[in-house]
């Protein structure tokens, strides 16, 4: 094995990696993202210290304790190509070796939160409802850049749902994970089940249509529609399968929970949404912890 070069494993002067700006010792073992930078110190404002802090553009991020647990609440930004960044910088900061720049033999797994907001597509789930990402299935192609994805992905559900919504043969596979039972189980008694579509963008590959016109007609009605092993699509969002692709190559942990900000079915909406938010961050500290 090689070391990392420097074109690859990019390391600010200050020791921090090189988009996140956080240095190994900086990074805690639990980490919760969030999308919004302005969501770090709703997360943060339940710790007991704040040790660590830092940012640079949307990554915004603190490291302290509750209790004596250590915590590092992290902002991703939205979309996936954020999500492949954070997740490969905080996989780097736990195993490799910044001064030899080598892959640490005995890796270090991470549990990682994602605490979001999304849009139900079926009529029984309110909006201020809260939604755990067991199954998730990405429509982004990410998962395309990465050898060892077969291993992880369900490929009979994938197939289910490229036949069922006729997918486009010039748009990138779909692939779907479950994330683990540990997690899944500790937050069961505080959020719906669910089964979450994560989408490259938030308009036409969310089947929304503006001023451009969706290459997938009726896709949220599609969605709403497909079923597998007795399984519904309950929410549309941006992150949940890169970060759960990437975790699972890398031997982490992951679970994302989502407060439900839009009915798809309905044509409704809630953008203050922060009083839910609030809500979703203390229920999910209290487990997390």
């Amino acid at each position: 094995m090689k070391p990392i070069p420097a074109s690859d494993l990019m390391i600010n002067p200050d020791g921090s990696i090189f988009h996140l700006h956080m240095r190994p010792e900086e990074l805690a073992g639990k980490v919760i993202l969030v999308g919004d930078p302005g969501r770090v110190d709703m997360v943060a404002s339940h710790f007991d210290t704040i040790d660590h802090q830092g940012s640079n553009r949307e990554f915004v991020w603190r490291t302290g304790r509750i209790g004596s647990e250590r915590i590092t609440v992290l902002s991703t930004g939205i979309g996936p190509d954020n999500i492949d960044i954070v997740m490969n910088e905080l996989d780097a900061l736990v195993n490799v070796d910044f001064e030899t720049r080598m892959v640490r033999y005995d890796r270090t797994a991470l549990t990682i939160l994602r605490l979001g907001t999304s849009g139900a597509v079926q009529p029984d789930i309110p909006l201020g409802s809260f939604v755990a990402s067991s199954v998730t299935l990405g429509i982004d192609s990410l998962a395309r850049f990465y050898k060892g994805t077969t291993a992880v992905c369900d490929d009979a559900l994938e197939e289910s749902f490229v036949k069922h919504m006729e997918w486009p043969a010039n748009l990138s596979r779909p692939y779907a994970l479950e994330a683990p039972m540990l997690l899944r189980r500790r937050f069961a008694d505080m959020a719906i089940d669910g089964f979450t579509i994560s989408a490259p963008g938030f308009y036409a590959p969310q089947g929304r249509v503006m001023t451009l016109e969706p290459q997938i007609d009726n896709f949220v009605e599609k969605v709403e529609n497909f079923e597998y092993k007795g399984r519904k699509v309950t929410n549309i969002e941006m992150e949940s399968a890169p970060m759960a692709l990437l975790s699972a190559l890398m031997g982490h942990q992951w679970l994302t929970i989502c407060l439900i900000v839009a009915q798809r079915h309905d044509l409704k909406s809630d953008v203050s949404y922060k009083e839910g938010m609030e809500r979703l961050v203390s229920s999910a500290l209290e487990r997390f912890i």
